[in-house]
Protein backbone atom coordinates (compact mmCIF):
# COMPACT_ATOMS: atom_id res chain seq x y z
CA UNK A 1 0.00 0.00 0.00
CA UNK A 2 2.52 2.25 0.85
CA UNK A 3 4.59 1.49 -2.84
CA UNK A 4 1.05 2.00 -4.08
CA UNK A 5 1.65 5.34 -2.41
CA UNK A 6 4.75 6.38 -3.00
CA UNK A 7 3.79 5.54 -6.72
CA UNK A 8 0.91 8.15 -6.51
CA UNK A 9 2.55 10.47 -4.66
CA UNK A 10 5.36 10.27 -7.80
CA UNK A 11 3.06 9.99 -10.53
CA UNK A 12 1.23 13.30 -9.35
CA UNK A 13 4.83 14.94 -8.98
CA UNK A 14 5.86 13.92 -12.47
CA UNK A 15 2.56 14.61 -13.47
CA UNK A 16 2.84 18.17 -11.86
CA UNK A 17 6.37 18.32 -13.04
CA UNK A 18 4.75 17.75 -16.92
CA UNK A 19 2.23 20.32 -16.24
CA UNK A 20 4.85 22.63 -15.45
CA UNK A 21 7.21 22.50 -17.61
CA UNK A 22 3.98 22.68 -20.26
CA UNK A 23 3.30 25.79 -19.20
CA UNK A 24 6.65 27.16 -18.82
CA UNK A 25 6.41 26.03 -22.82
CA UNK A 26 3.71 28.38 -23.45
CA UNK A 27 4.53 30.82 -21.30
CA UNK A 28 7.85 31.08 -23.26
CA UNK A 29 6.07 30.32 -26.51
CA UNK A 30 4.19 33.10 -25.93
CA UNK A 31 6.44 35.58 -25.47
CA UNK A 32 8.08 34.72 -28.33
CA UNK A 33 5.07 35.57 -30.09
CA UNK A 34 4.90 38.40 -28.88
CA UNK A 35 8.18 39.35 -29.35
CA UNK A 36 7.51 38.61 -32.90
CA UNK A 37 4.70 40.88 -33.21
CA UNK A 38 7.10 43.49 -31.50
CA UNK A 39 9.44 42.77 -34.30
CA UNK A 40 6.96 43.03 -36.99
CA UNK A 41 5.86 46.47 -35.18
CA UNK A 42 9.07 47.91 -35.44
CA UNK A 43 10.07 46.90 -39.31
CA UNK A 44 6.39 47.71 -40.22
CA UNK A 45 7.22 51.36 -38.58
CA UNK A 46 10.60 51.22 -39.79
CA UNK A 47 9.18 50.52 -43.92
CA UNK A 48 6.56 53.31 -43.08
CA UNK A 49 9.28 55.60 -42.17
CA UNK A 50 11.81 54.95 -45.11
CA UNK A 51 8.54 55.31 -47.21
CA UNK A 52 7.77 58.86 -46.22
CA UNK A 53 12.12 59.61 -46.23
CA UNK A 54 11.87 57.96 -50.17
CA UNK A 55 8.94 60.35 -50.57
CA UNK A 56 10.33 63.53 -48.94
CA UNK A 57 13.50 62.83 -50.73
CA UNK A 58 11.55 62.76 -54.25
CA UNK A 59 9.96 65.85 -53.16
CA UNK A 60 13.30 67.44 -52.61
CA UNK A 61 14.55 65.72 -55.84
CA UNK A 62 11.36 67.23 -57.65
CA UNK A 63 11.97 70.60 -55.89
CA UNK A 64 15.82 71.00 -56.41
CA UNK A 65 14.67 70.63 -60.29
CA UNK A 66 12.57 73.21 -60.53
CA UNK A 67 14.82 75.60 -58.70
CA UNK A 68 17.64 74.68 -61.01
CA UNK A 69 15.12 75.22 -64.33
CA UNK A 70 13.87 78.70 -62.72
CA UNK A 71 17.59 79.64 -61.87
CA UNK A 72 18.50 78.93 -65.93
CA UNK A 73 15.24 80.56 -67.13
CA UNK A 74 16.74 83.64 -64.97
CA UNK A 75 19.93 83.61 -66.45
CA UNK A 76 18.58 83.55 -70.02
CA UNK A 77 16.92 86.13 -68.89
CA UNK A 78 19.58 88.21 -67.11
CA UNK A 79 21.76 87.37 -70.57
CA UNK A 80 18.43 88.79 -73.06
CA UNK A 81 18.13 91.99 -70.80
CA UNK A 82 22.03 92.60 -71.07
CA UNK A 83 21.84 92.11 -75.03
CA UNK A 84 19.01 94.41 -75.04
CA UNK A 85 20.69 96.84 -73.28
CA UNK A 86 23.46 96.29 -75.55
CA UNK A 87 21.99 96.77 -78.33
CA UNK A 88 19.82 100.40 -76.61
CA UNK A 89 23.57 101.48 -75.76
CA UNK A 90 24.53 101.05 -79.50
CA UNK A 91 20.91 102.51 -81.28
CA UNK A 92 21.42 105.74 -78.12
CA UNK A 93 25.55 105.92 -79.39
CA UNK A 94 24.59 105.79 -82.69
CA UNK A 95 21.82 108.15 -82.94
CA UNK A 96 24.46 111.01 -81.22
CA UNK A 97 26.99 110.33 -83.10
CA UNK A 98 24.59 111.36 -85.93
CA UNK A 99 23.59 114.00 -84.01
CA UNK A 100 27.05 115.25 -83.31
CA UNK A 101 28.00 115.07 -87.28
CA UNK A 102 25.21 116.78 -88.32
CA UNK A 103 25.96 119.68 -85.42
CA UNK A 104 29.63 119.78 -86.32
CA UNK A 105 29.08 120.97 -89.68
CA UNK A 106 26.59 123.79 -88.19
CA UNK A 107 27.35 127.21 -87.91
CA UNK A 108 27.77 128.07 -84.03
CA UNK A 109 25.81 131.00 -84.18
CA UNK A 110 22.70 128.87 -85.34
CA UNK A 111 23.52 126.25 -82.20
CA UNK A 112 23.50 128.84 -80.14
CA UNK A 113 19.92 130.69 -80.94
CA UNK A 114 18.48 127.19 -81.33
CA UNK A 115 19.77 126.82 -77.39
CA UNK A 116 18.80 129.78 -76.56
CA UNK A 117 15.06 129.32 -77.83
CA UNK A 118 13.63 127.81 -74.40
CA UNK A 119 15.63 130.00 -71.82
CA UNK A 120 14.19 131.98 -69.56
CA UNK A 121 14.86 135.67 -69.42
CA UNK A 122 17.09 135.39 -66.36
CA UNK A 123 19.34 132.76 -68.13
CA UNK A 124 19.37 135.02 -72.08
CA UNK A 125 20.57 138.00 -69.92
CA UNK A 126 23.34 135.61 -68.25
CA UNK A 127 24.12 134.41 -72.10
CA UNK A 128 24.67 137.82 -72.85
CA UNK A 129 26.99 139.07 -70.23
CA UNK A 130 28.90 135.73 -70.95
CA UNK A 131 29.48 136.94 -74.47
CA UNK A 132 30.25 140.35 -73.50
CA UNK A 133 32.96 138.88 -71.10
CA UNK A 134 34.17 136.81 -73.92
CA UNK A 135 34.83 139.82 -75.92
CA UNK A 136 36.04 141.83 -73.09
CA UNK A 137 39.42 142.82 -75.04
CA UNK A 138 37.91 144.19 -78.07
CA UNK A 139 35.52 146.40 -75.95
CA UNK A 140 36.94 149.57 -74.62
CA UNK A 141 34.63 150.94 -71.96
CA UNK A 142 31.40 149.63 -70.70
CA UNK A 143 29.13 151.13 -68.86
CA UNK A 144 25.85 149.10 -66.82
CA UNK A 145 24.52 150.92 -64.31
CA UNK A 146 22.62 150.50 -61.56
CA UNK A 147 19.58 151.76 -63.35
CA UNK A 148 19.92 149.17 -66.38
CA UNK A 149 20.56 146.19 -64.33
CA UNK A 150 17.73 147.03 -62.31
CA UNK A 151 15.86 147.28 -65.06
CA UNK A 152 16.97 144.22 -66.83
CA UNK A 153 16.21 142.28 -63.65
CA UNK A 154 12.94 143.46 -63.39
CA UNK A 155 11.56 142.87 -66.63
CA UNK A 156 12.69 139.45 -66.71
CA UNK A 157 11.20 138.69 -63.56
CA UNK A 158 7.34 137.89 -63.32
CA UNK A 159 4.96 140.24 -62.70
CA UNK A 160 3.61 140.10 -58.64
CA UNK A 161 0.05 138.43 -58.43
CA UNK A 162 -2.26 141.77 -58.96
CA UNK A 163 0.64 143.83 -60.39
CA UNK A 164 0.22 145.77 -63.77
CA UNK A 165 2.90 146.55 -66.22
Amino acid sequence: MLREADEAIYSRRNSAVEQERAIKENELNTEIAVENKKRQIRETQMDAERSVQEKQHLLRTAEMQANIGLEERRKELVGLAAENAKSEADARAYGISATMQALGSADARILQALASAGMKPEQLIAVAFQELAGKADKIGQLNITPDLLRELLHSSAPAPAGARK
